[in-house]
């Protein structure tokens, strides 16, 4: 593979490494998504991955960021029209979708594609279900900017699934001497995040972890002929070492400390313990004058 064919998504989604990793991630999402309801859900970069697919949803929208490479082969609108929230307005998913406005821009069936800046969503607070992050936190260049967004249009119990590469594992390992030697494996613009660092993050804001999964445990090969070779690596590294797969997958949910449902409001008679009785009303007969 060339020097393009690994930092670039799109050419680096259709080698071999890339379709190996895609198709166990859309597999995951398809499962993971499939039960999670509401009314908005949000796939934030990456349109080789159709992360929302699987998800019944009435109102699904992609959002991709002109700055990022994880929103290429997609072409930036001219004109400013394909900024959503431009105006610097806080939006609803509709209203940020309308704005959007790309007539044209292909995008997956029952989808809006909206432009705009990751690090600034255009949507209200509290007001998406779900929000799908694959592989975003590896190209922007404030991870922690872009979770504190998604934990601030989040809905309380909304749900937060991030993808990403593992840094502890062999593709890590493989990642890190490539970009010291000016050949990176897999596409990032900045390093990758360990999986224990962004758990600590996303508790910080208040999440609760749900689910992690990890994948991917074959060897970071470049040939599709080596890689089915070691595919007996996927069940061993399943049950022996499943800390160490290449990719992971984080389902956290957001809590709202304070709150809580409550219903109607019943008086309750208070209960005397076992062995009393209410001490005797007095009455006018047993009164002396």
């Amino acid at each position: 593979m060339t020097d393009r064919a690994i930092i670039d998504w799109p050419a680096w989604t259709d080698s071999p490494p890339g379709r190996y990793v895609l198709e166990w991630e859309q597999t995951q999402l398809d499962r993971v998504v499939s039960d999670v309801f509401g009314y908005h859900a949000l796939q934030l970069g990456l349109p080789q991955l159709d992360a929302l697919r699987e998800n019944r949803m009435p109102c699904r929208g992609l959002v991709l960021d002109a700055a990022s490479g994880a929103s290429a082969p997609y072409a930036f609108p001219r004109g400013g029209a394909g900024h959503a929230g431009g105006n610097g307005t806080r939006s609803g998913l509709n209203n940020g979708a309308a704005q959007g406005g790309l007539a044209g821009l292909p995008a997956p069936a029952g989808r809006s594609a909206v432009w705009c800046d990751l690090l600034d969503l255009p949507f209200e607070a509290q007001s998406v279900d779900l929000i799908v992050m694959p592989h975003t936190l590896e190209f922007t260049s404030d991870p922690h900017r872009l979770l504190r967004e998604a934990e601030r249009v989040l809905m309380p119990e909304g749900q937060l699934i991030i993808l990403g590469f593992n840094s502890l594992s062999l593709w890590g390992a493989r990642q890190s001497v490539g970009k010291m030697t000016g050949r990176p494996f897999v596409p990032a613009a900045v390093d990758l995040i360990a999986f224990t660092r962004l758990k600590d993050w996303i508790k910080l804001l208040g999440f609760d972890l749900e689910r992690g999964r990890f994948g991917c445990y074959r060897p970071p090969l470049g040939s599709e002929q080596w890689l089915s070779r070691y595919g007996f690596m996927e069940a061993a590294g399943d049950r022996w070492w499943p800390i160490f797969g290449a990719t992971y997958m984080i389902k956290a949910i957001k809590r709202v400390r304070g709150m809580r449902l409550v219903g109607p409001l019943k008086v309750k008679k208070p209960v005397l313990a076992a062995g009393l009785a209410p001490a005797a009303t007095p009455n006018t007969r047993n009164h002396t004058q």
